[in-house]
């Protein structure tokens, strides 16, 4: 039967990438009930923890995105981009990665996409190589985010099984390893495909007077003319990042010095922690609670609230009904080569267009078959590999952002502009995560590593910006 559950869920999966959205959710409420009434499974525990956490999480996120907060934050990395726009295929990836380390969600890539086109086009550099790249940074980096669903997901399930995996830990090793995947596949960008003026099809796309005429819309650079920031909005961007600072200081140190009152668990400090920093937000702007409801980053966050409630709920009746089973088929495997689970988690994520809902899924099958916490911890980079089907929203963005025609959806669908670095970029990532982990590479020796890197990618821009075109 067990195989019967899994083409039920396979089903659910497949039908919800059709649909898309919060399909996922509503559906795997379907394949519970269907699990229940007609195969007479009991449902099993719906994720209720990191589904609170993620709603606080949204709501103080939300509350930033109401006050102009996240609008000041794509300013100053606009700033950023257009002093240096030779080096764009770095700032733009870095950029991106930033705003999701800092907001907890890669849809805040939205806003950059169109300046990392113009900066690009202007300078004359291929917009794909900074436009593919965006865009898997901003992914890359919700492993990253200590206020992200992903970290919540990671923190509820070690609470769940009796771990005491702590938010430091976790951060201590994806922020080197996903940091470190986004520069070495921005490296790897740095020359795909040819320059602009060596490229027959879009040199023969340039033919067409119209085509050309779009390529540089002089409305882009509107923000290059000074503009009063919002005193509200710098308020409320000053007390969010003052709160990401407190949550993380309460996570790590909250138990060894004792800020944490008896009994209460770190996951649930972090809901009422965050609860609060919206509610500061919300005092100290005097905001309207309605524009809050109405933000990307809320729309976005209760879809994702809704995913994982479905999906993972579906999951978890499956894989407790047939847990014995699960573990007799790859025990072996596992406890022989314990980092192919990075392998299955990717796999998942092929299919599930949330990294929080993977999450949700595989870590409790993860601790079930007795995979070390450390092995966990270092493979999560490995949870993001919806880039392989290029439709997920902000890959889409991209394209449609980039008016030179370079980023794009293959003949054959696979061979798009995303596939080649978002793999190389998740394999360094899981890899070099493994590695810090289970203390296979010790942080100092990483730090030398990524500023020798650093330090030689920047001598070749420098050199490479004296021989870039601007585009006629």
């Amino acid at each position: 039967m067990f195989y019967v559950h899994m083409l039920l869920l396979f089903a659910v999966i497949f039908v919800g990438i059709r649909y898309g959205g919060i399909a996922f959710g509503l559906l795997g409420g379907l394949g519970v009930s269907i699990l229940s009434f007609v195969f007479g499974v009991a449902p099993g525990n719906p994720p209720i923890g990191v589904m609170l956490i993620i709603l606080a999480v949204v709501a103080a996120s939300a509350t930033l995105e109401a006050t102009g907060g996240l609008k000041l934050l794509v300013k100053y990395a606009e700033k950023l981009l257009r002093k240096h726009p030779s080096k764009v295929v770095f700032l733009g990836p870095l950029c991106t990665y930033s705003l999701t380390v800092l907001v907890g969600t890669g849809h805040s890539v939205y806003p950059l996409l169109p300046v990392i086109y113009d900066v690009s086009i202007k300078r004359g550099i291929r917009p794909e190589r900074p436009m593919a790249m965006a865009t898997i940074a901003s992914q890359m980096g919700i492993t990253a985010s200590p206020i992200a669903a992903a970290a919540a997901v990671v923190m509820a399930t070690a609470a769940t099984n009796q771990l005491d995996i702590t938010l430091g830990q976790v951060l201590l090793v994806t922020i080197p390893a996903t940091l470190t995947g986004v520069l070495i596949a921005a490296t790897w960008s740095l020359k795909r495909g040819k320059e602009l003026n060596q490229d027959p099809e879009f040199l023969a796309r340039c033919q067409d007077p119209q085509f050309k005429a779009q390529l540089i819309d002089e409305s882009d650079a509107k923000s290059d003319k000074p503009e009063h920031d919002d005193q509200k909005a710098k308020r409320g961007l000053t007390v969010f990042l003052l709160g990401i600072v407190t949550v993380i200081f309460v996570a790590m140190f909250g138990k060894t010095l004792g800020l944490l009152p008896n009994g209460v668990k770190t996951s649930t400090a972090l809901q009422f922690l965050m609860l609060s920093v919206g509610a500061i937000i919300l005092l100290s702007t005097n905001i309207d609670p309605k524009k809050i409801v109405k933000t990307n980053v809320f729309v976005a966050g209760m879809s994702a609230v809704i995913i994982i409630f479905g999906i993972a709920w579906m999951s978890d009746t499956i894989i407790s009904h047939n847990k014995p089973y699960i573990i007799s088929l790859v025990e072996d495997v596992v406890k022989t080569h314990p980092w192919t689970f990075a392998i299955a988690m990717y796999v998942a994520s092929v299919f599930l267009k949330s990294q929080a809902a993977v999450l949700t899924i595989m870590l409790p099958l993860g601790f079930t078959l007795g995979i070390p916490g450390e092995v966990l911890i270092g493979v999560l980079p490995a949870c993001y590999a919806y880039y392989f089907f290029p439709f997920y929203p902000s890959d889409l963005a991209a394209i449609t952002f980039d008016r030179s025609g370079t980023t794009r959806i293959g003949k054959y669908i696979l061979n798009h502009s995303f596939l080649i670095p978002g793999f190389i970029g998740v394999f360094s990532a899981t890899c070099i995560g493994y590695a810090l982990s289970v203390g296979l590479l010790p942080i100092w020796l990483w730090g030398i590593a990524i500023v020798g890197l650093a330090l030689a990618v920047n001598l070749y821009m420098n050199r490479l910006s004296g021989e870039t075109l601007t585009l006629a």
